[in-house]
């Protein structure tokens, strides 16, 4: 039986997977501390479980996450049919003293392994901040068989 949007057995399914090994960027939407709403394009890794950000402990979006953990994702590719992968959920911050594992390996997937080896060379001993999101909710739009709800067939 196939999963429904909303369950996050979804992230098993080939355009998941297709998404999450790509190197489209994501969008992280979140509500900023004075309630309005933002959405920022974020490289991120996919830990199998996780999906996982890396940002200087002195982004502005880390106030308003520690303030209002809920957030929306979603990474979807720029040809047709679109595939778009949609996750929401809570995020954990944790506070590092250098780069985490998982942004040193999305920057190797989005540059190719020798630019992203020197871009995380230049950031190697300064702290970092490690947003984790695990998708408490996901849905997948392939309009090919899942269409957007006004869409559907």
């Amino acid at each position: 039986m196939t999963a429904q949007q909303g369950d996050v057995a979804l992230l098993a399914e080939p355009v998941a997977q297709e998404l999450l090994s790509s190197r489209e960027m994501a969008h992280l939407a979140y509500v900023w501390v004075d309630g309005t709403p933002r959405v920022v394009p974020i490289g991120f890794h996919w830990d199998g479980s996780r999906m996982v950000f890396g940002t200087p402990p002195g982004a502005p979006k880390l106030r308003a996450l520690r303030a209002n953990p809920r957030v929306s994702v979603t990474v979807d590719s720029s040809s047709w049919p679109y595939h778009v992968l949609l996750l929401r959920g809570d995020v954990e911050i944790e506070d590092l003293d250098d780069v985490g594992p998982e942004y040193a390996a999305a920057s190797s997937r989005y540059l190719g392994e020798d630019a992203g080896d020197a871009w995380v060379a230049q950031l190697r001993g300064k702290p970092m901040a490690r947003i984790s999101l695990k998708p408490a909710w996901t849905g997948i739009l392939d309009f090919e068989t899942r269409f957007p709800s006004a869409l559907a067939l």
